[in-house]
């Protein structure tokens, strides 16, 4: 087990959504990657219109014991909220967090893996998979489990 001063952990960043079915999202992924290891520690935060905001997730990766705290964005592209936003906030946790580190990520894409997601979804929309009605509110039906190992 690693020391307090040695736990990293993964801060995931959303964009956030007012539909709390889209944020269901990032934390399901969330409890995925912790459950799965390798790192001990996986909070979701979100930079605006869900809870926790990426503060309130990095305090929680901290009060968990983590002396480093891993920044991944979850955003397709480096637009202006990685480049203002996200790098203000990793700003702000350092000065908040004295002695904690705190290393922002770049964003998902462009990545060869991104690439395969993307030519998966086309070829299941392509076979009538694309997204209907859900009255459950999750965001529709999607035809996969999302793992890599679907394409």
């Amino acid at each position: 087990m690693e020391t307090s001063a040695e736990t990293t952990a993964v801060l995931l960043i959303a964009h956030g959504s007012r539909r709390e079915a889209a944020n269901l999202d990032l934390r399901d992924l969330a409890a995925r990657l912790e459950a799965a290891g390798p790192r001990p520690i996986v909070e979701p935060s979100f930079l605006e219109l869900a809870e926790p905001d990426i503060p309130a997730g990095a305090a929680a990766c901290v009060a968990r014991g983590a002396g480093r705290v891993l920044m991944i964005p979850y955003f397709l592209s480096d637009g202006v909220h990685l480049y203002r936003d996200l790098v203000a906030a990793r700003d702000d946790l350092s000065a908040r967090h004295p002695g904690v580190e705190f290393a922002l990520g770049p964003p998902l894409g462009p990545h060869p893996l991104l690439d395969r997601l993307v030519a998966a979804r086309v070829e299941e929309v392509d076979r009538g998979g694309g997204i209907a009605a859900d009255p459950a509110g999750r965001g529709g039906t999607r035809g996969d489990s999302g793992a890599v190992d679907d394409f």
